[in-house]
């Protein structure tokens, strides 16, 4: 299992993929549908420098300092969603997981604006993960978005230490904009995927993790709801349903409100595969969702 385009909702309503309410392109788009239903497509599933000799802020002690889990690892696995918000769909994205030769887990995904929404509002995106297969902490990602007159690419690099964020606007290396974040114990999007599918995820449990999905850090708390079943495009499952709520870690290591995210729901299917179902996020304008169309397992390598 892996929340990718779960997650990848909150990272583009806090601009991680680079949406800027000043810019011309968002001006000449922002047509509230339009722009709703599009933060939502990853291409997934959003920098605040940390002072040397900080002290320690009051919430780092809530977070959980559990040990990635014994569930079974994820099968390679290749599953296809849409996007879109009240009932009407307006991206698509596919999504392949796999073990690299070298034992790391890997996550490549690729989205794009689709219909009416595509003529007002073009975007390309993608994204690549890399995770450690042993303790689940992540290695490095990339993003590329690729919109009608503009495109950005954010890469991380991670270490023990925290993140470097290199984000490069057009195809000049001199654009490019570096920032480090210094955090140990930071997750990404797809390395939080994985850590939170390990965990038994019982009825009522919380997880609390820093997650740094692209241009900022968040605290992010994860509390199970309990079982119930649903029906998507792609079937109908046993599901475990999800809350997931935000904050983003601010300069001085303060928690800041989410200005434009308030919470979201995420099910997903209790089996051995905690597949994410459904996604349902409330945000500023509404609710923007990311649905399961079709889920393929590749065959085992022998």
């Amino acid at each position: 299992m892996f929340f990718a385009y779960g997650f990848k909702i909150y990272d583009y309503v806090s601009g991680g993929f680079g949406a800027n309410v000043n810019s011309k392109e968002y001006k000449r788009t922002r047509s509230p549908g339009c722009k709703t239903a599009l933060i939502c497509l990853i291409a997934f599933l959003p920098l605040a420098f940390v002072g040397i000799g900080q002290a320690a802020p009051s919430w780092e002690s809530t977070l959980t300092k559990d040990p990635p889990g014994n569930f079974p690892e994820l099968r390679p696995v290749r599953a296809t969603y849409h996007f879109g918000w009240s009932g009407f769909t307006a991206g698509t994205g596919d999504t392949h997981f796999s073990k690299t030769a070298d034992k790391y887990f890997q996550l490549e995904a690729a989205g794009r604006t689709i219909g009416l929404v595509r003529a007002l509002w073009k975007l390309d995106a993608s994204y690549r993960g890399l995770a450690d297969a042993e303790t689940l902490r992540p290695i490095e990602s990339k993003q590329t978005e690729i919109y009608r007159k503009k495109k950005l690419i954010t890469d991380l690099t991670f270490t023990n230490s925290g993140v470097t964020r290199a984000r490069t606007e057009g195809a000049s290396a001199e654009a490019t904009k570096t920032k480090p974040f210094n955090w140990s114990g930071l997750f990404d999007l797809h390395s939080a995927l994985l850590y939170l599918r390990s965990q038994p995820l019982n009825d009522r449990s919380v997880y609390r993790i820093v997650v740094y999905p692209a241009t900022s850090a968040y605290l992010t708390t994860v509390t199970v709801l309990g079982h119930e079943r649903v029906s998507v495009h792609a079937g109908t499952y046993n599901a475990i349903k999800i809350d997931l709520q935000l904050k983003r870690i601010g300069k001085n290591l303060e928690l800041e409100p989410h200005r434009k995210f308030r919470r979201a729901t995420i099910w997903i299917s209790d089996d051995a595969n905690r597949i994410p179902l459904r996604i349902e996020a409330q945000i500023f304008v509404g609710t923007v969702f990311a649905e399961l169309q079709t889920v393929r397992f590749d065959q085992d390598k022998t």
